[in-house]
Parts: C-alpha cells; sequence; structure tokens
C-alpha cells in the first residue's frame, strides 16, 4: 500500500505544479493587462492637456506611476544643449527640496544622457563613472532609469526615474513602458508647443492691433511706448523692460521709458553702445540674449541696475529705412525660463511693429508741428495785411481830426488815443514776429521745452500730467528765466514722482506780461513735516536770484502745490 499511495500521489504533484504555473501566467497576464491599462490611461492622461507646463507635470506623475518609482524627475535641456533650463520632480516635498537647494543644470549622470540620448538603466547609479556625489540632505538612491523625450527627432528633454517602493531592480519591461510613454510624451509637448505658439501669436496681434487703434485715434508718443512696453511685458512673462531709444548725437542709448523693478533707477540713464545688452542689440541689428543679465561677464558697460535680473532679450526696433531706432529689452527673474527662439521670433515681428509705430508718431508729431506754423503764417500775415493796416488808418484819421478840435480836452484824449493805437501795433508787431518764428526757434522755445520735459516724468510717475500753458512764452520770457523755469519744472516733476504717490499732477505755466508763473499741483500724501527740504530750498533759491519767490501750500483737497513765480526783467 505504502508504494501505491506514492505512485498515486506523483499525478497530483504534478498537477498543483501546473496549477501554481498556470496561477502565475495568469497573474503575470494580469499585471501586463493592468500595466498595458495603466499605460493607456497615462497616455490619455498626458495628450488631454494644452498647457506645457501641465504636460510636463503629468508627464513625471504618470512616469513614477507606471513604474513605482519612489523618485521622478523630468529635465528639460536647454537652448545651449548642454544642460537643464527647468527641472521638475515628484517624490520630494518642498521642504526637502529646500534643504538640496538649487535645481541640477545637467552634471552627472544626468548629463549622461544629455551627451548620449539612449536609455540607461542602472542597479547602483553610484557606480557609474559619471555619478558625482549628491549634495547634502538629498536622499540616497540607487536604482536608475533614465529615458530621453524626443520632440520630431530632437531631444527635449530625460525622464530619470530612482528606486522601486518594493526595493526591485528596474527591469526591461519598466524600460519599454517608459519609452512607450515618452513617445506619447513626445507627441503631447509637441501639441502643447502649437497649441503655446498660436495663443502667442494671436497675442502679438491684438497687441500690435491696439497700438494701431491707439495711434489712429491720436494717441501721444509716450501714451504709445507705454502700451508697447505692458503688452510686451504680460505676453512674455517678464518681470521688467526698458524702451531705449537712439540718443541725437549717435553715441548710445537712452532709456526713455521704464517699467518693473526700480524704473525710477533705470529711466532717462545713458547707456553706451559697447558693454551693454541694449547697445549691443542696436549695433546688430538683431536680437541679442544672456542668461545671466546681473553677472553677464560680456557686459562690462551695464550699470549695475539689474539685481536678481537673469534670462534677458534684447530686440532691436527697426525703421522702415532698414536702421535701428531703439531697443526693447525684457528680463525675467535669475532661475527663471530663458528666452527661447520660438518666443523671440514673435517678439521681433512685434518689435518691428512698434518701431513702425513710433516713427508714424513721430511723423504725426510734425505734421501737426508743420500745420500748427502755417497756421501761426496765416494769422500772422492776416494780422499784418488787416489788424495793422485798420489800425494805422485809424490812427492817421484821429491824428488828422485832432487839428480841427477847438475844446483842449478832447484834443489831448484823441491824441492820447492815436498813441495807444501805436502801442497796440508795437504789440502785434512782436506777436507776428513770434508766430512767425521756424522750426528751429520752435524746438528751442520754452513751449516745446516745457511739453518734453513733461512727456519724460510720464515713465517715472507711471501716468501722463496735466499741462497747460497761457501767454506769450516764447517771446516774453527772456532765455536765462526759460532756463530756470525749465529746471524748475524737472525738480518739482521728479519730486512728485519720488516722493508724493500721487495719482494726478497738473502743471500750469503762464505768462503775464510782467512775471513768469509755474504752477505743479499733485494729490499725493503732500510734505512732511520733518521731510527734506533741500530740494525745496534750491527751488527757492532760483525765484530769489531772479527777484522772484516759491510759495509751497497743501490744499484743502490734500496733496501739495508749489507756485514759483519770477519777474520777466531780471
Amino acid at each position: 500500500m505504502g508504494g501505491d499511495e506514492v505512485r498515486s500521489r506523483i499525478p497530483q504533484l504534478r498537477l498543483d505544479e501546473l496549477l501554481e504555473e498556470l496561477q502565475a501566467r495568469i497573474d503575470s497576464a494580469r499585471g501586463t493587462r493592468d500595466r498595458v491599462h495603466s499605460l493607456l490611461e497615462a497616455v490619455l492622461s498626458v495628450g488631454r492637456e494644452l498647457d506645457l507646463t501641465q504636460v510636463l507635470r503629468r508627464i513625471v506623475e504618470a512616469a513614477a506611476v507606471l513604474v513605482d518609482a519612489r523618485y521622478a524627475a523630468l529635465g528639460v535641456i536647454g537652448p545651449d544643449g548642454e544642460s537643464l533650463s527647468q527641472f521638475l520632480t515628484v517624490g520630494l516635498g518642498e521642504e526637502e527640496m529646500a534643504r538640496i537647494g538649487p535645481y541640477p543644470t545637467g552634471k552627472g549622470i544626468l548629463g549622461e544622457l544629455i551627451r548620449h540620448p539612449e536609455a540607461l538603466r542602472l542597479e547602483d547609479l553610484s557606480t557609474h563613472p559619471a555619478s558625482y556625489g549628491c549634495p547634502a540632505h538629498h536622499p540616497v538612491m540607487r536604482t536608475f532609469l533614465g529615458v530621453p523625450v524626443r520632440v520630431r527627432e530632437e531631444v527635449f528633454g530625460n525622464l530619470y526615474l530612482t528606486d522601486k517602493r518594493n526595493g526591485e531592480q528596474f527591469d526591461a519591461d519598466d524600460e519599454s513602458v517608459i519609452a512607450t510613454l515618452a513617445v506619447a510624451a513626445g507627441v503631447a509637448i509637441d501639441n502643447a508647443r502649437l497649441f503655446e505658439e498660436a495663443q502667442s501669436q494671436q497675442r502679438w496681434l491684438s497687441a500690435s492691433a491696439e497700438i494701431t487703434r491707439g495711434l489712429l485715434s491720436g494717441a501721444t508718443r509716450g501714451e504709445v511706448m507705454e502700451l508697447i512696453a505692458r503688452r510686451a511685458l504680460e505676453i512674455t512673462g517678464a518681470e521688467l523692460v526698458d524702451l531705449s531709444v537712439r540718443e541725437d548725437d549717435g553715441d548710445g542709448l537712452r532709456v526713455e521709458l521704464a517699467m518693473g523693478g526700480d524704473p525710477s533707477a533705470r529711466s532717462g540713464i545713458h547707456l553706451p553702445l559697447t558693454g551693454t545688452l541694449s547697445g549691443e542689440a542696436f549695433c546688430l541689428g538683431s536680437p541679442v540674449t544672456t542668461l545671466d543679465l546681473a553677472q553677464d561677464p560680456r557686459l562690462t558697460g551695464e550699470p549695475r541696475r539689474f539685481s536678481g535680473q537673469g534670462p534677458a532679450v534684447a530686440v532691436p526696433l527697426g525703421r522702415a529705412d532698414g536702421q535701428a531706432d531703439g531697443v526693447l529689452l525684457l528680463a525675467r527673474p535669475t532661475g527663471e525660463r530663458a528666452f527661447t527662439e520660438r518666443e523671440i521670433g514673435p517678439l521681433l515681428g512685434f518689435a518691428d511693429q512698434a518701431a513702425l509705430a513710433l516713427e508714424l508718431a513721430d511723423r504725426r508729431r510734425d505734421a501737426e508741428q508743420l500745420a500748427m506754423l502755417e497756421d501761426r503764417d496765416r494769422i500772422a500775415r492776416d494780422l499784418h495785411d488787416l489788424a495793422i493796416q485798420r489800425l494805422f488808418a485809424t490812427g492817421m484819421t484821429l491824428q488828422s481830426a485832432a487839428r480841427f478840435i477847438e475844446h483842449s480836452g478832447a484834443s489831448d484824449r484823441v491824441l492820447r488815443a492815436v498813441g495807444d493805437l501805436d502801442e497796440t501795433i508795437k504789440i502785434i508787431r512782436s506777436t507776428i514776429f513770434g508766430l512767425r518764428a521756424r522750426e528751429d526757434s520752435v524746438a528751442h522755445g520754452l513751449r516745446s521745452r516745457v511739453v518734453r520735459v513733461v512727456e519724460e516724468a510720464q515713465a517715472a510717475l507711471g501716468f501722463a500730467p496735466r499741462l497747460s500753458m497761457e501767454g506769450l512764452l516764447d517771446t516774453d520770457v527772456p532765455g536765462q528765466v526759460a532756463d530756470h523755469v525749465v529746471a524748475v519744472l524737472g525738480e518739482a516733476l521728479s519730486n512728485a514722482a519720488r516722493h508724493a504717490k500721487a495719482g494726478r499732477v497738473e502743471v500750469a505755466l503762464r505768462a503775464t506780461g510782467a512775471r513768469v508763473l509755474l504752477t505743479v499741483q499733485d494729490d499725493g500724501v503732500g510734505i512732511p513735516e520733518q521731510g527734506r527740504r533741500s530740494g525745496l530750498r534750491n527751488l527757492a533759491e532760483r525765484a530769489e536770484s531772479l527777484g522772484g519767490a516759491l510759495e509751497v501750500s497743501s490744499p484743502p483737497e490734500g496733496g501739495a502745490r508749489l507756485v514759483w513765480a519770477v519777474p520777466l526783467e531780471v
């Protein structure tokens, strides 16, 4: 019985083995089915997004889930093709990342995949020749799987995975799954890029159309420049923008408008053509980029006003004759993504449109100036041909009639009236002389100089001051007094921009025949009792040196009012 019992149990053991093997194969098939199902879900999840940042985040998360990795990361290769410009991680908390420090840039084992874009699987990454030591507070990682992500045959970045949660090694199936995900990720990234480019192009077109509408509706050059700078900031996601124009002597550039960061530290400063990013773009006539605007060793002539700024691009503003008329500079904080060719292309087209808008604004201003001069000539001719002749004839008539007036008092009155008419004729002739001043004299007249000072203050204030002028400012105000008026106005507007925190500034300039009065009023915080008054003291000394006075007061509605008055005859 013993031998028969053993022989009867052998088929049963073999059946158990077969059943166990069958169960293992069923479990394996079920696991493969589940993994394929998870892979399909991951592909659908990645492909469902159109925002590039969200697409990249979904790719990293899906990769970690598919191979049950404890840590996963996606490194995006930068424009230089040798380093990482973005690094997205899964598995590390914010506190852990803060203790580790800055993101890797593509050295060591991460750079190995950049140099050799092929799948890499390691049992112990510390044994690889390219492996470096980890930074302090970095978790220990042993197993490693890296797969490149390609977009249209171009390596976009690499997927990095370490340490399976079950403690096992990454196997060929894991590599195959991640490689499949990488292919789907490339398609999703390409779609997100195309969508992003289409959206960006639409925004640039809308901004260009908005600038054109502003010009056609009569916007000033300052308003157009502010619109250009603001839209460039919004569309590119930059932190600051400088719009520089060519100096009159052609020896450099001047920052006409600054926005973002600390604009008062940049507005109005002179930029040399060598050693500055804007100057290099201006001379080359093509965009120039840098990854570190604050510390780039090439920028030896750049004023240290870009602390904390990293990636930047300077784009020339081309004119219709092919020469650059200015430069648009955009900068992002240190650590932000660099400006790519995909961004610079539309930006260059926008810069050309902006340059055309500025040139059109200048031409329109010239046309308005010419129309004003022609209108002055017409008024001068009418005054000379009609008013003076009639006044002269009236005076001759009164003078001849005075001989027939027997009453001495009446005769004296008529002669005084004749004298008044002569004085009136002299005044009109002086007015005609002022009206017939040509463009050169107008450009250097007090009115034009005041307008320029007010326009230049717009960038620092953040809005356009209101300006009103009255009287014969170009003819009655002596040159010495006019120089003081311009200096006082510039100082007053600068003080308002730095200290007043105002939302409105009004400037009034009036020549009364005996004196000139400059009034600057704002709705800001007013003048503090214990505040510094060195600037006001300088303005008062200017007035006193000309025999005038400075009056500073606080209106009932708030703010501050400055009245600077001096006689016309010094």
